[in-house]
C-alpha cells in the first residue's frame, strides 16, 4: 500500500497538518452553516471529511491486499477478473406458469443475458402445491409456480442446460426443486456432472430474515448438508449453497450486520459438512455467496472487498483449508430492492445503476439489476430490458471493466474496508460466545439486531436525517406506470387442471416405492447412505409433486413456526 512509502517522520508531519486542516475546515463550516454536520453512510457509520495515510497506517500490501486471484483475495478471486470474462448478467425472472417464464428466459437470452435466475411463487417457496388450500390466490404472483417435473420441463424447454448456468432462489424445498432440475436435465440427455448453476438453499437466513420456513433448524441443516455432500460427489460444477446476505439486508440490517451474519451462516454450513465427514477442500470451493448492493456507493464496495478477505482468512485459519479455491469467496450481487420507491419510480433506474456500479467495482462474479417497477410487482418486459441494458452499458461503454480493483489504495476505501472487517469480526466473536448461529437464532439475537437497525433507519428517514429523493425530499406525486405486469387469476385454475392431469398419469406403485424410500432415508441417521438427494430424484421421476416430497419432510422432521419477537 502507499502508506509503506511514508516514513515515520513524514507520518507525524501528515498528522499535524491534518489536525491544522481539520480546524480550518470546521471553522469554515461553522461560518457557512452554523454547525459541523455529521456525515454517515446509509448504515449509520460515521464518515470523516478527509482520509490520509494515517488511516491505513500499519497495513501490509502482501497480507492485506495482495493480487487478484491470490490470497487473501481482497482484490478479486480471478487473476484476470473482467478482462478475462465479464460478470454473468443474471436477471431474476419468474411469473405465472412455467411456460410464461420460459418465454421470459428466451427473451432475456436473445437480448444478451448470460445466465438464468429463477424466482418462484410463494407456495413453491414454502413447499406447497398450487392445489393446496394454503396456496390459493398466490399462483404465479411473485414468481413461477413449479409443482411437478412437467413444470420443470416446461420451464427450461429449448435451453441448453450444459451451456447456460441456472440460479434458483429457493430455500426450505431447495433439495426437491434441485432434484426436479437434475431429473429433467437427465431426461433430456444432459449429463449430471456437466450441469452448472446454483440453488440458494440457505436455511439459516430464512430464520433470521426472509421467513419462508418449513422445518426446524436442525433438520433444515441436515438437508442442506445432504445437498453439499451430493454435489461434492456427483455435481462438481454446481454451487449447492448460495449463502445469502441479500435478504438479511432487505430486512433492515446494516452493511456490517449483513457481512457478519452471512459469513457466520457460511461458517455454520462448513462446520456441518465437516461433521458429516467431508474434508473442507472437497466441498468449500462450491460454496458461493449472495450480497445486496445498497445505495451507499463506497460502503458497498468496501463491504465486498472485506468479505473476500474475511472468508479467505476464516477458511485458512479456522478450517485449515489448503486449496486456494476453498478460500475464494465467489459471489452474486443484486441491487437493493429495499432502496426502490413507488414514488417517482423512474428514479429507481438511477439507484439501480449506482448500485450496479458499486457491485462491479466491488468485484462481483454475477449481477442482477432490479427493474424500476419491482417495487410494485415482478418486472415487466419493458423494465427488465432497461435493467439488463444498464449492466451491458456499464460493461461495454464505461471502461470500468478494464482495470482490476481500481479503487485499491484509496485511503477512504481501504480504511472503510478495514473497519468493515473489524466490526464484522466483533459480531463473529459474539456469535461464537453465544454458541453458534443456531443458538443465536433460538435466542433471537440476529433477528433483534436487524430489527433495531431497521427501526433506527426508518426513524432517520421519517425525521429527514436520511434523504430519499422524491419521498422525504423534493416529494412529488406518484406517476402511474402503464406497463406494470399483472398475473391473470385464470393462471391458478389452469395450473390446478394440469396438476390433476399429471397426477392421473402416474404409476402409483412406482410412486409409492419411491416415497417409501425417501421416508426411510429421512427417518435414518444422517449420512451418505441416508442422503435424501438420490431418493428425491427418483421420487420426482416417479411423479411426486413438490408438496408430496415436502410433506414427508414435515411429517418426519416436524414443522417450524416462527415464534416472533418484539
Amino acid at each position: 500500500m502507499a502508506v509503506k512509502t511514508v516514513t515515520e517522520s513524514s507520518m507525524e508531519k501528515i498528522e499535524k497538518e491534518y489536525r491544522d486542516w481539520l480546524g480550518e475546515y470546521e471553522n469554515a463550516l461553522r461560518k457557512r452553516s452554523g454547525q459541523v454536520k455529521k456525515f454517515t453512510t446509509v448504515s449509520d457509520m460515521e464518515v470523516k471529511a478527509l482520509y490520509t495515510p494515517s488511516d491505513v497506517d500499519g497495513k501490509e500490501y502482501e497480507t492485506d491486499l495482495g493480487f487478484p486471484g491470490r490470497y487473501p483475495f481482497t482484490r478479486g478471486v480471478q487473476s484476470t477478473m473482467y478482462r478475462g470474462k465479464l460478470w454473468t448478467m443474471r436477471m431474476f425472472a419468474g411469473m405465472g406458469t412455467a411456460t410464461d417464464t420460459n418465454r421470459r428466459f428466451h427473451y432475456l437470452i436473445d437480448h444478451g443475458e448470460t445466465g438464468l435466475s429463477t424466482a418462484f411463487d410463494y407456495p413453491t417457496l414454502m413447499g406447497y402445491d398450487t392445489d393446496s388450500a394454503l396456496a390459493r390466490g398466490e399462483c404465479g404472483k411473485c414468481g413461477v409456480a413449479v409443482d411437478t417435473l412437467e413444470d420443470m420441463q416446461n420451464l427450461f424447454d429449448g435451453i441448453d442446460l450444459e451451456e447456460v448456468t441456472t440460479s434458483m432462489t429457493i430455500n426450505p424445498p431447495a433439495s426437491v426443486i434441485w432434484a426436479m432440475y437434475i431429473a429433467n436435465a437427465e431426461n433430456r440427455g444432459f449429463r449430471r456432472n456437466r450441469l452448472g448453476g446454483t440453488i440458494q438453499n440457505d436455511c439459516l437466513k430464512e430464520f433470521i430474515a426472509q421467513k419462508t420456513l418449513m422445518l426446524p433448524p436442525g433438520p433444515s441443516l441436515r438437508l442442506v448438508t445432504d445437498t453439499v455432500e451430493f454435489g461434492a460427489r456427483e455435481m462438481p460444477r454446481w454451487n449447492t449453497v448460495s449463502i445469502s446476505g441479500y435478504h438479511i439486508r432487505e430486512a433492515g440490517a446494516t452493511a456490517v450486520q449483513e457481512l457478519a451474519f452471512t459469513i457466520y451462516d457460511g461458517i455454520t454450513y462448513v462446520e456441518e459438512a465437516i461433521e458429516r465427514g467431508l474434508k473442507v477442500d472437497e466441498f468449500a470451493g462450491r460454496l458461493s455467496f449472495f450480497w445486496n448492493s445498497h445505495i451507499d456507493f463506497f460502503e458497498e464496495i468496501a463491504k465486498m472487498r472485506a468479505a473476500r478477505r474475511m472468508w479467505a482468512r476464516i477458511m485458512k485459519n479456522r478450517f485449515k483449508a489448503r486449496e486456494p479455491r476453498s478460500m475464494m469467496m465467489r459471489f452474486h450481487t443484486q441491487t437493493a430492492g429495499c432502496s426502490l420507491t413507488s414514488r417517482e419510480p423512474y428514479n429507481n433506474i438511477i439507484r439501480t445503476t449506482t448500485e450496479a456500479l458499486a457491485a462491479v467495482l466491488g468485484g462481483t462474479q454475477s449481477l442482477h439489476t432490479n427493474s424500476l417497477d419491482e417495487v410494485y410487482t415482478i418486472p415487466s418486459e419493458q423494465a427488465v430490458l432497461i435493467a439488463l441494458r444498464t449492466q451491458q452499458i456499464l460493461a461495454e461503454e464505461t471502461g470500468v471493466a478494464g482495470v482490476i480493483d481500481p479503487l485499491a489504495g484509496s485511503y477512504y476505501v481501504e480504511a472503510l474496508t478495514d473497519r468493515m472487517e473489524e466490526e464484522a469480526n466483533a459480531y463473529i466473536r459474539k456469535l461464537d460466545d453465544i454458541g453458534g448461529m443456531v443458538a443465536a437464532i433460538e435466542r433471537d439475537y440476529p433477528q433483534m439486531e436487524i430489527a433495531d437497525a431497521a427501526f433506527r433507519f426508518q426513524q432517520q428517514v421519517d425525521s429527514g436525517e436520511k434523504t430519499v429523493i422524491g419521498v422525504n425530499k423534493y416529494p412529488a406525486e406518484k406517476p402511474e406506470l402503464d406497463f406494470v405486469l399483472e398475473i391473470d387469476e385464470e393462471v391458478e385454475r389452469l395450473q390446478i387442471e394440469r396438476m390433476e392431469a399429471y397426477k392421473s398419469k402416474r404409476d402409483k406403485s412406482v410412486l409409492q416405492r419411491a416415497m417409501e424410500e425417501l421416508r426411510r432415508r429421512c427417518e435414518g441417521p444422517a449420512g451418505w447412505s441416508n442422503n435424501a438427494m438420490p431418493a428425491l430424484i427418483e421420487a420426482v421421476r416417479a411423479g411426486a409433486t413438490e408438496q408430496e416430497c415436502c410433506d414427508v419432510f414435515r411429517d418426519v422432521f416436524g414443522i417450524y413456526t416462527d415464534p416472533g419477537s418484539f
